[in-house]
């Protein structure tokens, strides 16, 4: 399977206000796991930046003045990503740039969908956290994934991040030892479960009480028999002690 996680950095919120793709940043998977075959353009948009836009991203015209323009890239970019399945987040608002900046050049590119199938993962995590927000950062708070060093928005790191995130929150049983054999074939046809290796395990620590915690866990022992006439406790067979590993 190949999936690419994309993400674009654009002028403004809308394209039909003429905003346009500033940066395009895609993270390949292949069988869920990043290859390290990554596309990564900043784009002369021809445009100026709309308020507030600009320090989203960090990005100035100074710096996109000697950039490539969309027409320059896009055969590259559309041949890395035909085929694949398209993981965006907030899937709309990139489709709907990406469509527009294709549509400037002719109907001989036609639309996204045409060549790519689209997941948009803001609507699984609505489906999954349902009435919680669902925004990029919220989602790495929620998922465990680290964002530290998103300061600002941008196009590459957004999608690395966004890779994290989406496999945080489609991961199955086999994404953690339970998938099936490579190869091995049950009795009825299916695939066999992954045989438990207990070899794999870290050894499991043993705690010792100290001489003070066992004297306060007799204390209470005695200050529950006082008030209620015998502990539960009592009912646990006493086990011999074990020594310490070092």
């Amino acid at each position: 399977m190949r999936q690419i996680i994309l993400d674009t950095e654009t002028t403004g919120l809308e394209w039909r206000k003429g905003n346009r793709i500033v940066e395009i940043g895609c993270v390949e998977l292949l069988e869920r796991r990043p290859s390290g075959r990554n596309f990564h353009r900043y784009l002369k948009p021809d445009c100026e930046f709309e308020a507030g836009a600009q320090e989203v991203t960090g990005l100035t015209l100074d710096f996109l003045a000697d950039k490539p323009r969309f027409e320059e890239v896009v055969d590259e970019f559309l041949d890395y990503i035909d085929g694949a399945e398209l993981i965006i987040h907030n899937a709309a608002f990139d489709v709907g740039f990406l469509d527009y900046e294709l549509s400037r050049l002719g109907e001989r590119y036609g639309r996204l969908v045409e060549r790519v199938s689209v997941l948009d993962t803001l609507a699984l995590a609505r489906e999954r956290f349902p009435g919680q927000r669902n925004s990029l950062d919220a989602l790495c708070k929620r998922l465990g994934v680290d964002n530290s060093h998103r300061q600002l928005h941008g196009a590459l790191l957004d999608a690395q991040i966004l890779a994290d995130v989406y496999i945080a929150l489609t991961s199955g049983q086999e994404e953690i030892g339970f998938g099936p054999v490579e190869g091995e074939q049950g009795a009825g046809g299916g695939a066999e479960m992954a045989a438990f290796d207990p070899g794999m395990l870290l050894p499991r620590p043993r705690v010792v009480p100290t001489p003070s915690e066992l004297e306060a866990h007799e204390a209470e022992m005695a200050r529950l028999r006082k008030k209620a006439g015998r502990a539960l406790w009592d009912d646990v067979p006493e086990l011999e002690p074990v020594a310490a590993e070092a």
